[in-house]
């Protein structure tokens, strides 16, 4: 797999690129944000995943992270010191898949490249049924992937629309945890957990309904349809 790693601390790169090398990845490295913009230009190669540093020199990782969104789909997975909620939230609003807090396990890292590389499977899967779900105020367009509330189009990421859409296919219905990460992630690494809680909080919130998706203390999640 072709990876671009965006960090411009070249003693760091280096050593990540030879860790990567080592499980198989063919690494380009881009020192800046306007580097990476330039490595994806539609005519360049083709990389299966992007690995965004946030801190770098010429600007804003938040905002590299948007361009890059605009540019390709190829999945990206930010790579911060902030471990607040609301930074990682910001972060997947903006489009990035996942997210890894410096300092990380090189274990952890792996499995998270992994589970993003595999996302174009499984949103082929969540589209292979029914064309749409409605559920009150919200219409769920499986082919197209567009979600509307109230006739408004509502922007969400890759994760966020498979996590809803896999909700909504059985409303009322608790998805174990475990469940969840494994068909919406297609991993079962336990270290998702904390990804799967951030993109529920970030569907509340761009959806507006808060009540939406209930938390089962202890088990999972289910979608409350609207008015049930």
């Amino acid at each position: 797999m072709r990876l671009l790693l965006v960090e411009d601390d070249n003693h760091v790169a280096a050593a990540l690129s030879a860790i990567l090398a080592r499980h198989g990845f063919d690494v380009t490295h881009a020192r800046s944000g306007e580097e990476a913009l330039q490595a994806l230009v539609p005519e360049g190669p083709g990389f299966g995943v992007v690995l965004l540093d946030l801190g770098l020199p010429d600007q804003d990782g938040y905002e590299v992270c948007g361009k890059i969104r605009k540019r390709t789909g190829t999945p990206v997975i930010m790579v911060t010191a902030r471990s607040d909620v609301r930074s990682r939230i910001h972060g997947l609003n903006l489009g990035a898949d996942d997210y890894v807090v410096k300092p990380y396990d090189t274990g952890e890292l792996l499995a998270r490249i992994h589970a993003v590389s595999r996302r174009t499977a499984h949103e082929d899967a969540v589209t292979s049924g029914d064309s749409a779900l409605r559920l009150g105020s919200v219409h769920i367009e499986l082919p197209t992937r567009q979600v509307t509330v109230d006739g408004t189009v509502i922007q969400l990421t890759r994760k966020e629309f498979d996590l809803l859409a896999l909700l909504a296919q059985r409303p009322g219905v608790v998805f174990r945890r475990e469940q969840i990460i494994s068909e919406v992630w297609r991993t079962s690494w336990e270290g998702t957990g904390r990804t799967l809680e951030v993109h529920v909080a970030s569907l509340r919130a761009k959806l507006r309904m808060p009540a939406l998706i209930e938390t089962v203390r202890g088990v999972g999640y289910r979608l409350v349809a609207p008015g049930a």
